[in-house]
């Protein structure tokens, strides 16, 4: 026969396992959501340092073709055309730190300039985390998520932790990340609480609250333009860049062509 006592106790113990199915959907939601920005965050570095300067020569390209075209005709407008194109090349004050170091007030740099050509270059700085580093990144944000924290301590340490384990994601370092597993596998461990009624709704609102913020951000990701780029070939990222930078080296082609008969 069932007590008063059991049967007060059910819809808590229910509710508890509500809260508790909701926080690892919403890690793993968040794992999704981190785990696509890095790939956006790397394919954006990847496509300026092997697309930025062939970008930059269309630019100086469109310049000059327009200050050969104003000088031929004289007309007001194509003049006004021409300098606007070179207005927008005239460097400015931090312009290395600002073109990731592909471009200065010379022009292109050696490095980027072999881009262009048959030249071996040095291979991006910024590489994608291996399977490996993602796994380990994945298991590690399941075990040690700020939202698993039932004290404010402890939500702490495992923020701050997290903070490690994402930077160290960032940069694909699969050597980090299993050393910061073995530390969090010898650290303390997470001392659950009961929690009360209320505790447990006002949970359960926060983790929605989480979840509608988590989904604005996806949305952002996926409709920049970056990721709308990289949704195009998911699994050969670098097989788009090539398409792209073959079809950059025809535009650069057919400039060039048009520039030498403005001045020949």
């Amino acid at each position: 026969m069932t007590t008063p006592e059991a049967e007060q106790s059910r819809p808590e113990e229910r509710l508890e396992q509500a809260v508790r199915a909701a926080e690892q959907a919403l890690i793993e939601y968040e794992i999704a959501v981190e785990t696509f920005r890095v790939e956006i965050e790397n394919f954006s570095r990847l496509h300026e340092q092997k697309l930025g300067p062939m970008y930059a020569r269309i630019e100086e390209l469109d310049a000059r073709i327009a200050e050969a075209r104003a000088a031929r005709t004289g007309d007001p407008e194509d003049v006004r055309k021409a300098h606007e194109l070179r207005a927008r090349l005239t460097p400015i004050p931090g312009v290395e730190e600002l073109l990731h170091g592909w471009m200065g007030g010379e022009g292109l740099f050696p490095e980027a300039a072999a881009m262009l050509t048959d030249q071996p270059v040095r291979p991006p700085q910024r590489v994608r985390p291996s399977e490996e580093a993602r796994k380990l990144y994945r298991d590690l944000a399941r075990k040690a998520h700020p939202d698993l924290a039932q004290e404010e301590g402890e939500r702490k340490r495992r923020e701050e932790f997290i903070t490690r384990v994402n930077a160290a994601y960032a940069r694909g370092d699969e050597t980090e990340l299993s050393e910061l597993a073995e530390e969090w596998a010898a650290g303390p461990e997470l001392k659950q609480r009961p929690s009360h009624g209320e505790e447990l709704y006002a949970r359960l609102e926060w983790l929605a609250q989480r979840k509608e913020l988590l989904t604005l951000v996806a949305k952002d990701l996926e409709e920049s333009a970056i990721g709308a780029m990289l949704r195009l070939a998911p699994d050969d990222p670098d097989g788009l860049l090539d398409d792209i930078a073959q079809q950059l080296l025809t535009q650069i082609t057919e400039r060039e062509t048009e520039l030498a008969a403005l001045l020949g």
